[in-house]
């Protein structure tokens, strides 16, 4: 049944089956002999009817794990992917151990990527902003749960939620899917908010805008990361030695494909 929606349709049965018993997944291979009580085979059911019309698994679950710790995944944010987490650690990579700095995540969402680095850097203080309030909700549900204190969220578009504010380092997850490239996405982002997908006739108008507008926003010597398309990394690196950036690499994900790209703002 799960087969045609997921690569691995097994693992995505059972973690439905123990979701629908509101048991763990180690649970099920305990009591492989037992029956299934029919209030939750019923609702185990619905659950595969679910992801097999491509709803994420995530979202049905209610959670998802990403870098060090779980988070809680609503409609309302994007589901944290293992792509993202190369963005973490290339923040980290530039974000000395013991030296108290301002970061800023921009579009956070769930608050991985804030959180993951509040959590690595706890001398660092992190700004986390999000244009819609039924994100930065789950986010701040998330730090408080995971007691990531050491970060503030504001509600607004981009830096205007800032109040002009400069960073050591500003790192994002912009929403980057171009108007052509919806027929070639997954059918699952049709259940995640769009507003976090989709970056208009191009993919690039939002990555513009944070491009333009960061340098005004990072010290001398300041980074932006940015998570872009595997197919934008050369508009991506153009763009940022346009503003004045310099030091531009782009990293690979898992997969090889280029996904994220760094800029050093000039001293």
């Amino acid at each position: 049944m799960l087969a045609t929606v997921s690569d691995s349709p097994r693992l995505d049965a059972e973690l439905l089956l123990a979701h629908a018993l509101d048991e763990s997944r180690e649970y099920l291979y305990r009591t492989l002999t037992e029956c299934v009580p029919a209030k939750s085979a019923a609702h185990y059911t619905a659950l595969l009817g679910d992801r097999a019309a491509h709803r994420p698994l995530a979202q049905i679950l209610g959670q998802r794990d990403f870098w060090s710790f779980n988070l809680k995944v609503t409609a309302d944010t994007l589901v944290p992917r293992p792509e993202t987490e190369l963005l973490v650690e290339q923040a980290l990579s530039r974000i000395p151990r013991q030296m108290p700095q301002a970061i800023a995540d921009l579009g956070t969402g769930t608050g991985a990527i804030a959180i993951a680095i509040a959590r690595e850097r706890p001398q660092c203080r992190v700004v986390a902003t999000d244009v819609s309030h039924e994100a930065l909700a789950v986010a701040r549900h998330n730090a408080s749960a995971l007691e990531a204190g050491n970060i503030s969220f504001h509600f607004g578009d981009w830096f205007a939620a800032l109040n002009g504010e400069r960073f050591a380092l500003i790192v994002s997850n912009p929403p980057y899917i171009a108007d052509d490239e919806w027929h070639e996405t997954d059918a699952e982002l049709g259940f995640e908010p769009r507003l976090a997908l989709s970056g208009g006739r191009d993919g690039l108008v939002e990555i513009r805008c944070i491009i333009s507008a960061a340098p005004a926003h990072l010290d001398s010597g300041g980074w932006l990361l940015l998570e872009h398309g595997f197919r934008q990394a050369a508009a991506v690196q153009s763009l940022l030695k346009q503003a004045g950036f310099e030091a531009i690499t782009t990293l690979t994900d898992l997969a090889g494909q280029p996904r994220v790209t760094a800029g050093q703002l000039a001293a």
